[in-house]
């Protein structure tokens, strides 16, 4: 079976609304999917509803937003509730906190001398949006002209360690880690920093973290023989995703995969 277990919708950053989603995941040949919106399960149940006359299975998922030391940290929750009070209450919060966030990114790039509104980024956001997010501020400065291309925004503006750049400054890592347990679901870290594992990752397992999102298109070979090593020494799961947003330079949906077989530990807790 091929799987991706990290994908965007229109609820969040990405740029295909959930039905979409699960239509291009069927035509690029995937089995298994996990709707894995930042801070919100509302891309979920559409989901859910178009893949149930296709060839699909998908997976309840979301990406829970942390922050250590001004550094972004996500933690991938799969399998978890939607009606869990604690999940709800994230999310409310975490919505909450993302306007404000955006409301002082868009004000430290005018402070630069760019002309740009909260107001450009929720039309590049989309009607459908329910949580906020920097692909969407990106999007705005490529349809401004400021910049030419998404990628271009993060590089020159809006990265981590960038002048525009705030931190969601919303929970720790290890309790974005407690919100999935009680939501009843596995915590895995997503696109863990290398840099970042070592002084992490005792505490975040001690806290219940799952385990590591080992493949993915941006991990070099010793990144993904590194985090094989960690998982299978200490008793993790291993995962991996596109953490797929949008078309670009060609990629297709599906054209990253993993095989099932590849983390089937993971794929079992959930009944796959």
């Amino acid at each position: 079976m091929r799987v991706d277990l990290h994908l965007h919708t229109t609820a969040s950053d990405g740029a295909w609304t959930p039905q979409a989603v699960v239509q291009g995941a069927v035509d690029g040949r995937l089995d298994v999917i996990a709707i894995t919106d930042h801070d919100t399960m509302a891309g979920y149940e559409p989901a859910a509803a178009a893949a149930e006359k296709l060839p699909i299975q998908i997976i309840r998922g979301i990406e829970v937003s942390s922050t250590h030391e001004g550094q972004d940290v996500h933690i991938l929750g799969y399998f978890v509730d939607p009606e869990s009070p604690v999940l709800i209450a994230h999310c409310e919060r975490a919505g909450n906190r993302r306007v404000e966030r955006m409301q002082e990114m868009v004000a430290k790039l005018v402070e630069g001398g760019l002309e740009v509104t909260y107001d450009d980024v929720l039309k590049a956001a989309g009607p459908d949006h329910v949580s906020i997010g920097r692909p969407h501020l990106a999007r705005a400065l490529v349809e401004l002209g400021h910049v030419s291309t998404v990628s271009s925004a993060f590089n020159s503006l809006i990265g981590d360690n960038h002048a525009a750049f705030v931190p969601t400054h919303l929970a720790s890592p290890v309790e974005a880690v407690g919100v999935i347990i009680e939501a009843g679901g596995v915590p895995i870290w997503a696109h863990p920093p290398g840099w970042l594992v070592d002084e992490l990752l005792p505490g975040l397992v001690g806290a219940g973290l799952g385990g590591l999102e080992v493949y993915r298109p941006s991990h070099r070979k010793h990144d993904v023989v590194r985090y094989e090593t960690i998982c299978r020494t200490g008793g993790l799961l291993m995962s991996g995703g596109s953490d797929w947003h949008t078309p670009f330079a060609g990629a297709s949906l599906g054209d990253f995969h993993v095989e099932a077989s590849e983390i089937e530990p993971l794929l079992s807790e959930g009944g796959f």
